[in-house]
């Protein structure tokens, strides 16, 4: 990343960082910051987060593995990464009509995950969130090889999990991710 795009985007996440203390009251900006800054490629992937909609913030630290957590806390599923199938073979199954990328590519280009089960529960305590949109989920893989996919949202006070075939693709479905940093 540039100098000043680095700048900018940490400026960015220092500020959301501050106005959103409740979701890691524990952590301190400024060790965080000098992690983000050794990372370039982390910061990268950040970026890439928040040019798509994502508004990522620091939903958790692992003490353990000395490493944050930072999730998609957009309040809808983000805009720049909406209207995509599941993965690439979903994509090749469609014979019309087809999305123009599909999730799990999208993740692995940008150097995120998508947010498993537990992951998407644990994000809505800091929520809610998709109040009106869906996110893909890691999807296990005896769901998947049936041809299925998972796919969450947030109703009536409820986190939902709901299927769906792989090749669907949806405007108001998209994913969020996660990077540990």
């Amino acid at each position: 990343m540039k100098s000043e795009q680095q700048t900018n985007l940490l400026s960015t996440l220092k500020k959301r960082f501050e106005a959103n203390m409740k979701r890691h009251p524990s952590l301190n900006w400024a060790d965080l910051e000098a992690k983000l800054i050794s990372e370039n490629q982390k910061l990268w992937s950040l970026n890439e987060m928040e040019q798509s909609g994502g508004e990522p913030d620091v939903i958790g630290y692992n003490v353990e593995t000395d490493e944050y957590l930072f999730v998609d806390c957009s309040a809808e599923t983000p805009k720049g990464r909406r209207s995509l199938c599941y993965d690439m073979e979903a994509l090749e199954s469609r014979k019309t009509h087809k999305p123009a990328n599909n999730a799990i590519d999208v993740a692995t280009e940008m150097g995120i995950e998508l947010l498993s089960e537990e992951d998407y529960r644990t994000l809505q305590q800091h929520g809610p969130f998709d109040q009106k949109t869906s996110s893909w989920i890691a999807t296990p893989a005896p769901i998947r090889a049936l041809g299925g996919a998972l796919f969450c949202d947030y109703r009536y006070g409820q986190v939902f999990v709901y299927h769906n075939g792989a090749s669907s693709y949806y405007a108001a479905r998209g994913f969020r991710g996660s990077l540990k940093v």
